[in-house]
């Protein structure tokens, strides 16, 4: 079936559904790295304390986890791409309105929504994508949803820069009085009108498509993607692995009798929820979401923090190709060992910099200029180790991991416990900061990072080239 899938693919059509479903990756990294460099803004405008900013920031992760969980299940019920067109317009709505409006908890509202359409589109683009993708490059076009991520919060980090350097500074008027910070979230729109609007010139997962019986339909999204020859043979398939008895619901997340379980609970979605929890406790989203914060308590200026955000984030999207190149011939789980390995490394070396700074009058951390030099090399190399392990293949992981019978349920159960950790880790970081230090903070990222190593060597089953009906758990 595989060699038949690598002639027969009409790869056109599989390219068009990949750069569509990935304007969700896009939108997922500007929501996301958009708050980045608006913390001075929204200080101002709402008199926000730290632990108010923590929260603002963080609020976007209450509705992340929330539209992770509701998706993964709605994805069943109404389709991968009508879910993904809510998120669009979620995120459509929640540009404007944080952009726009001067009430606090408007705004806060407003940044949940667009939280719940960043948590549908993690969970569902790569999804999506690996349900229409031929097993021998499926890892290659889910890790696409990575380089768009990182290319959002890059995108992200550029606009942000460029606003603030036309109106001298993130506070400053811009077009029509509204400031510079303003306009940092207003843009986010145009890559959500974008996305709306694509997801109508796609077709639906032929997947989800038998699990609700629509054999015939499912039938002709096959035929588009393999030609006719293979259509009838991976309906067949298809069919073979959902339940005769029950179409797929929340409850299949639930240890059949003889299963592997723990608490009750399948051992793969314990697995997920592993991979899920142990990406962001190693503290990446620190750097994305605090980064200009980060590094201004290292002793560097707004504007070169900022500066830093970009070098940063260039070096994430060089790293995702590196991904794209190696995925599907060394397979996931060498590349999750080397990342987890290399993350520890580098945040060390980060802990060590830090440890070794002074304070100033106002008991923020100075850098000396080699210090500060070893500090940005060592985070740009965790950003590499990250984003070539971690990052992308996470994500890959729990897009093709679970079998057809589970994965909308073992998504939302997996998406809601990372966007969860996001949250924890987003919400904590300032109090962190300023309470402990950067070096004790960082140095339980290090640890989290070793941890990981080890749980990915006993718990992860590598899926390289394996067919979606082949997955067991």
């Amino acid at each position: 079936m595989l060699e038949t899938q690598r002639e027969g693919a009409n790869m056109a059509l599989i390219s068009a559904i990949v750069a569509v479903a990935t304007i969700g990756g896009l939108l997922f990294g500007y929501d996301s790295g958009a708050v980045n460099g608006t913390q001075p803004g929204l200080k101002g405008a709402f008199g926000l304390s730290e632990g108010g900013l923590g929260f603002t920031v963080g609020s976007l992760l209450i509705g992340c986890f929330i539209g992770a969980f509701f998706a993964g299940t709605l994805a069943d019920q109404l389709g991968r791409r009508n879910v993904m067109r809510i998120a669009a317009l979620l995120f459509l709505l929640g540009a404007l309105v944080q952009g726009l409006t001067a009430d606090h908890t408007l705004f806060l509202i407003a940044r949940i929504a667009g939280g719940m359409a960043v948590g549908a589109a993690s969970v569902l683009s790569p999804a999506y994508i690996a349900e229409v993708a031929p097993a021998h490059i499926r890892g290659r076009m889910t890790t696409v949803q990575q380089v768009m991520i990182i290319t959002g919060l890059t995108l992200a980090f550029l606009v942000n820069y460029a606003l603030a350097a036309a109106a001298g500074d993130s506070t400053g008027a811009l077009w029509g009085g509204i400031a510079a910070w303003r306009w940092m979230y207003l843009m986010q729109a145009v890559p959500a009108a974008v996305f709306l609007v694509a997801l109508f010139f796609i077709p639906e997962s032929p997947r989800y498509l038998v699990g609700k019986g629509r054999h015939g339909e499912a039938a002709q999204v096959l035929a588009s993607l393999f030609g006719p020859a293979e259509a009838a043979t991976k309906l067949a398939e298809i069919r073979a692995s959902f339940s005769a008895d029950h179409r797929p619901r929340l409850a299949d997340v639930l240890a059949p009798a003889g299963a592997p379980s723990f608490l009750g609970i399948r051992a793969i979605v314990w697995v997920g929820i592993m991979l899920a929890v142990f990406q962001q406790l190693v503290g990446i989203n620190v750097i994305f979401y605090y980064g200009a914060t980060l590094w201004q308590l290292a002793g560097f200026t707004e504007n070169d923090s900022l500066l830093i955000n970009i070098l940063s984030g260039a070096v994430s999207i060089a790293a995702c190709f590196v991904t794209i190149a190696v995925i599907d011939r060394i397979g996931r789980k060498p590349l999750l060992l080397i990342g987890s390995a290399g993350m520890a490394a580098s945040l060390l070396v980060m802990v060590y910099a830090f440890s070794q700074g002074g304070l100033d009058a106002a008991g923020n951390l100075v850098l000396s200029p080699a210090l500060g030099t070893v500090a940005v090399v060592a985070a740009n190399l965790y950003v590499i180790f990250f984003n070539v392990s971690w990052g992308p293949v996470m994500w890959v992981m729990l897009a093709e991991m679970f079998p057809n019978q589970i994965r909308g349920s073992a998504l939302a159960v997996a998406g809601f416990f990372q966007w969860f950790a996001n949250y924890l880790i987003a919400q904590t970081f300032p109090v962190m900061a300023t309470g402990i230090g950067l070096a004790a903070s960082y140095s339980f990222y290090a640890v989290c990072a070793v941890i990981s190593f080890f749980l990915v060597q006993r718990f992860i089953t590598e899926t390289k080239g394996k067919e979606l009906e082949e997955m067991v758990g």
